[in-house]
């Protein structure tokens, strides 16, 4: 034990608790039944000694810095940054990544930590919504009267912004917001049905647990949101009929 102490020492590597710690402060709900998980998930693949244990580079660290600050403020699932991932190995740009961000194979450039380091979501006033999507002080207080967007305090979030490019596109076609409720109807059950298959999971109180229900239920999204295009299409090309 104590040779194999002072060998990882020597290289540079990092046991489970070294990472916790070098994360603590920018990740504090990190835990080390994550990062096991994000293993399994083939997302960072940490050396093993010949005893079994994992053995944590500077890399994998940096590996793990970006997974997590895509997943907290890009709200990405595991597949799409596992793509990332997979495309700066092969030396690849990844699209998507913020611009003049420089990757590396193995590993995450100081430059792009910096930026996800300091990214958060958006927080938007109603004057930056109404400039950003074009939508007119009624298109706004129509879209939060029936509850296709919310505000705290004033503010809304990216997906309101979203939403509200969504409708002064459909405002040209006729279409007002009265007209869009059936699409909030529609999501708060599909969430309902998403929910329903991730509470066993989800009521777990180990966060690697609550971690695969969060990313089963963004899997689930992505499913439900082909299903919808794929009926709607169908539905379209019998018209042609």
């Amino acid at each position: 034990m104590a040779a194999a102490q002072t060998e990882r020492r020597n290289s540079g590597a990092l046991n489970i608790g070294e990472v916790l710690a070098t994360l603590a402060e920018e990740f504090p709900s990190m835990t080390a039944s994550k990062i096991r998980f994000l293993e399994e998930k083939g997302l960072i693949a940490p050396h093993r000694t010949p005893a079994g244990y994992r053995q944590y580079s500077q890399g994998d660290v940096e590996r793990l810095r970006f997974v997590l600050a895509l997943q907290r403020d890009q709200y990405l699932p595991l597949k799409v940054i596992k793509d990332y991932l997979d495309a700066i190995d092969r030396g690849e740009r990844p699209e998507g990544l913020p611009p003049g961000v420089s990757v590396a194979p193995r590993a995450v450039s100081e430059e792009l930590s910096a930026h996800l380091s300091t990214t958060r979501p958006r927080s938007l006033s109603e004057a930056q919504l109404r400039a950003e999507s074009g939508a007119s002080a009624a298109l706004v207080e129509a879209m939060v009267s029936y509850g296709l967007v919310e505000s705290a305090d004033g503010r809304f979030d990216e997906h309101a912004l979203q939403v509200a490019r969504a409708c002064v596109a459909l405002e040209d076609h006729g279409l007002e917001p009265r007209h869009l409720r059936p699409f909030q109807a529609s999501a708060e059950r599909e969430v309902g049905l998403i929910e329903r298959v991730v509470a066993p999971m989800a009521s777990r109180r180990d966060t690697a647990a609550r971690a695969r229900a969060a990313e089963e239920a963004r899997e689930l999204s992505e499913v439900f949101l082909t299903l919808h295009r794929a009926l709607v299409h169908g539905l379209i090309t019998r018209m042609d009929g």
